[in-house]
């Protein structure tokens, strides 16, 4: 009896059957490419336009996870900005019912040994220029009223803010986000650590990518599960 692992291996072989080799090809030059040792959290964005546009510009920039927080205000795509980037990352969603879900994301990013940095416009924080890359980090963004909760600000390791020079004290949150990661992801490019994936992580992606680009995977996976019985 084959373990679980090798039943994944052995249905993205299968699923790959059904996809070009030109495609699947792609799919591992952007996988040889993907790193978790950064991530964004979003907490509480309401408008649909703001957050497809975080996670359109966290899918260029190589980013694999992001994480949302839905304490006040539900997470939605805008199909239009996004452009069918969520369907290459993780949106990991912390929506349960009467739960501190900002927490909770908090908590699972830790145990994963992440550093937590909450954006914030003050100057007594860092400069996303001076972030240290030596541990993983978690960049949460505040919605586009408050900016990040006080809560959240509170429970991070430290605040970040991105230098500026005018009479205006914030940005629009995807262009925060997209000068936090080109600020970083070349660093990070550029140094010694050990940014990308593990062999594991990606195969766990590449099976998720290979489901999502073939028709009926459901009614295929079926199919191969008789198979192997």
């Amino acid at each position: 009896m084959i373990d679980i692992r090798e039943k994944e291996r052995k249905l993205t072989e299968f699923f790959g059957q059904y996809i070009t080799e030109h495609k699947k090809q792609l799919m591992e030059n952007v996988l040889s490419e993907r790193t978790r040792h950064v991530t964004i959290v979003l907490e509480d964005i309401y408008q649909a336009q703001n957050a497809s546009a975080v996670v359109r510009t966290c899918e260029c920039m190589g980013l694999q996870d992001i994480h949302i927080i839905e304490d006040e205000s539900q997470y939605s795509v805008n199909t239009k900005v996004v452009k069918g980037s969520d369907k290459w990352v993780n949106l990991i969603r912390y929506r349960e019912k009467g739960i501190n879900n900002a927490g909770k994301c908090f908590q699972s990013l830790r145990n994963a040994g992440y550093k937590i940095y909450a954006t914030d416009p003050s100057p007594d924080g860092v400069s996303i220029e001076d972030i240290p890359l030596d541990e993983k980090i978690a960049l949460v963004m505040g919605n586009e009223l408050r900016g990040t909760s006080n809560h959240a600000i509170e429970q991070a390791d430290a605040k970040v803010n991105i230098p500026m020079y005018g009479f205006t004290e914030s940005l629009n949150i995807s262009v925060s986000a997209a000068i936090c990661l080109n600020t970083l992801i070349p660093r990070l490019r550029k140094s010694d650590i050990e940014w990308r994936l593990a062999e594991e992580e990606k195969e766990d992606i590449r099976l998720k990518w290979y489901r999502g680009c073939v028709r009926k995977p459901d009614l295929l996976e079926r199919e191969f599960l008789r198979m192997i019985k």
